[in-house]
């Protein structure tokens, strides 16, 4: 059939198993498509030799009866933050250009043990800082539905690769949204879970104690299989939860009755587009219609998270990025002085945003600034937490606008950081508090699309998805598809 790209991860999947469709086939048209729709920019490095070979071996697999598990022979992406053996990992960024790693890390591992095609790695915002997909180093990433406008970010390249056909899944990072916020400007969905849920080893950090490996698909069952795959302790990761890995799809036919989802009254407030509060609103009263209860909630410290998550965040990138130095790998400056070698190497491999945080993030941790700011984001932190354990006292999940906007153009507020961090205003305190997210297709304001978030509580993700999978058999959003 000619429309394979147009399927959802988990049709395909079945596919496989029928017999209807070979990994080689999927393969084959996932890169050519990836080739025929490179102005988007989504893949930063396409393995197709190794693609190739990890699609045969996987019909081989099928041929006798032995798939390895639902991911067998299916063409994914990785986000190019995610260390990949052999593979170029740059980070979107200057200073790890060239970079091949000797190493898989956690989440390669765990895909290649599954039977999964690895197409490549995608594009991001440089070092996953950025909102909106266009501070790569190699170029931005364009969104499929209006290619004038950004797709979100920092994972622009892995939403826009699923959104566009180019591969059935992917992987991200979310810092403050960056999975949840690109999901939602490209019609996708995309899960960010629990802290510790998903291994970190292997992943180029940016804010070790807020960044969190997740899934993109077209529907709540893709992020399950995907899910099902890469949860789980690792011993390689201190942060790691030991907890039970539950099946993720068991519960996804079940519908909402008896539901909880509270309303966060500090969600719906001046600043947000019309277009999108109108959606969101009738996004909500599709789950009252499902069975949901709808109950109003305060989450009063919201106000303060846009600005204890940029204190934190910097701090963690100041401390994290003191690594590349340029000496042990990566681009290296013509300098011989120690201190020039690595403010040069710094200067040229950095962009301007990276360097704008790590600036203000070498500022709060310096002496006489450390208790002023990051000490009280610590303790304000605490509070936003605490305010999440209230509310799941109450409720059993929460119900938000993912973006406060849609997409907008691509040079619209690069000349202006303060409006790009605001984008992520209703993603980053759920990263603060560590709780999953999810974000889903709930229309369209003005042609372009818009996402419905869910919250759940520490290890919540069945729930979520739960959900997820009753919104989508109420509605249609999830099966509309870019123009090719």
């Amino acid at each position: 059939m000619s429309n394979w790209h147009q399927r959802s991860l988990t049709e395909v999947s079945q596919a496989l198993a029928a017999g209807q469709v070979t990994s080689t086939t999927l393969t084959e048209m996932c890169l050519s498509r990836i080739e025929a729709h490179s102005k988007l920019n989504a893949f930063l490095h396409v393995d197709a030799a190794g693609a190739k070979a990890a699609a045969q071996s996987s019909d081989q697999r099928r041929a006798k009866g032995a798939a390895l598990s639902p991911l067998d022979g299916v063409p994914l992406a990785l986000k190019d933050l995610i260390i990949t053996e052999g593979v170029p990992t740059t980070a979107a960024s200057k200073i790890l250009a060239g970079y091949l790693p000797p190493y898989d890390g956690a989440m390669p591992r765990r895909l290649k043990a599954a039977g999964a095609v690895i197409l490549g790695k995608t594009n991001l915002d440089e070092f996953a800082m950025g909102s909106s997909g266009v501070y790569s180093a190699f170029g931005p990433t364009l969104n499929p539905w209006d290619q004038a406008r950004v797709p979100g970010g920092s994972s622009s390249g892995s939403a826009v690769a699923v959104a566009a056909g180019l591969c059935f899944g992917a992987l991200g990072t979310d810092t403050g949204g960056s999975i949840r916020q690109p999901a939602s400007l490209t019609g996708i969905l995309g899960l960010k879970p629990t802290y510790s849920r998903v291994s970190r080893a292997g992943t180029i950090a940016f804010a070790s104690s807020l960044d969190q490996v997740g899934p993109f698909g077209r529907s709540a069952s893709d992020l399950a299989i995907q899910l099902q795959v890469i949860a789980g302790h690792d011993p390689e990761d201190s942060t790691s939860s030991s907890a039970p890995v539950p099946d993720y799809s068991a519960n996804l036919g079940r519908g909402l009755s008896g539901l909880k989802v509270g309303v966060p009254s500090e969600y719906f407030v001046a600043g947000m587009d019309p277009g999108v509060e109108q959606v969101v609103q009738a996004g909500l009263e599709v789950l009252r219609e499902q069975g949901a209860t709808l109950v109003p909630i305060s989450l009063p410290h919201t106000q303060y998270a846009l600005s204890v998550y940029y204190v934190l965040c910097t701090a963690e990138a100041s401390s994290n990025l003191a690594r590349y130095d340029g000496l042990r790998y990566g681009v290296r400056a013509q300098e011989k002085e120690l201190r020039r070698l690595y403010a040069a190497t710094r200067h040229q491999g950095f962009g301007h945003e990276v360097q704008r945080r790590i600036v203000l993030g070498t500022f709060v941790l310096s002496a006489g600034y450390y208790d002023a700011y990051y000490g009280r984001a610590q303790k304000v932190r605490s509070l936003i937490r605490q305010d999440f354990e209230r509310a799941f006292q109450e409720v059993d999940l929460i119900a938000t606008p993912t973006s406060p906007v849609t997409a907008w153009k691509l040079d619209e507020r690069q000349t202006d950081p303060l409006s790009m961090y605001l984008a992520d205003v209703y993603t980053l305190a759920v990263n603060l508090a560590g709780i999953p997210g999810l974000s889903m297709p709930a229309g369209f304001a003005a042609g372009l699309p818009v996402g419905l978030q869910l919250l759940g509580p520490w290890f919540g993700e069945p729930e979520l998805l739960r959900a997820a999978a009753a919104f989508e058999r109420a509605t249609v959003h999830a099966q509309a598809r870019p123009p090719e």
